[in-house]
């Protein structure tokens, strides 16, 4: 403890940085935790509740699904419905867009950690080479003292543990908020398969029905 409050009196300028890193991390983690947490639904559930109301041509019911179930996956589901009355020959294209624009939404952020992650190990090693330089200095000034050359090297190793720290915790939630986002992106390919699957068989029957009126 006696080390850390040393190194925290000498070397607050080069711990600031970090110091504003790691405050940056928690809030960033807090933020997004808090975003999938809400918008965290039950597809499993949902994609077979909205396949029946396909199945019915109830595009109506399927948007009350949407609007029940909330969250990005209810308004990418919305956003599928209305696309779908308006204009199915161009739902592919319409529908990526709006899962591209909510991909984004839930990305918001994530890069700060990736930046982080990356920058605080450097930080940390700048913090402890800057305390070996004077160090150093004040060897050359007051002689060999072992205990002030172990303080002084011990004070310089806190910064760079703390940049890594602070960088192993960004990179690991990092990861973990990819895959969250990754698992959305999934859905929202299951949601657009199910819609394509209902306009092809619209299609379908529709060349059913015209041929069977041009035979008769």
């Amino acid at each position: 403890m006696e080390l850390l409050l040393h190194s925290i009196k000498l070397d607050w300028p080069v711990l600031l940085p970090i110091l504003v890193c790691s405050i940056l991390v928690v809030m960033v983690v807090l933020n997004r935790a808090s975003v999938y947490k809400r918008n965290k639904r039950d597809v499993v559930l949902f994609i077979p509740k909205l396949q029946k109301e396909l199945a019915k041509n109830n595009l109506q019911g399927a948007q009350n699904l949407a609007i029940q179930c909330g969250g990005v996956i209810g308004e990418v589901t919305e956003e599928a419905v209305r696309i779908l009355s308006e204009q199915k020959s161009g739902f592919s294209r319409s529908f990526d867009i709006a899962a591209a624009l909510a991909t984004r939404k839930l990305e918001s952020h994530l890069t700060v950690l990736g930046t982080i992650g990356g920058v605080a190990p450097f930080l940390g090693l700048f913090g402890t080479v800057v305390r070996i330089l004077y160090t150093f200095q004040d060897l050359a000034t007051q002689g060999n003292q072992s205990a002030a050359v172990a303080m002084g090297i011990g004070s310089a190793l806190i910064a760079t543990a703390f940049g890594l720290g602070v960088a192993i915790v960004a990179v690991v939630f990092y990861n973990s908020f990819q895959s969250i986002v990754k698992r959305f992106e999934d859905d929202f390919q299951l949601i657009k398969l199910l819609f394509l699957s209902f306009v092809d068989s619209e299609g379908s029957s529709s060349n059913q029905s015209t041929s069977t009126n041009l035979s008769m």
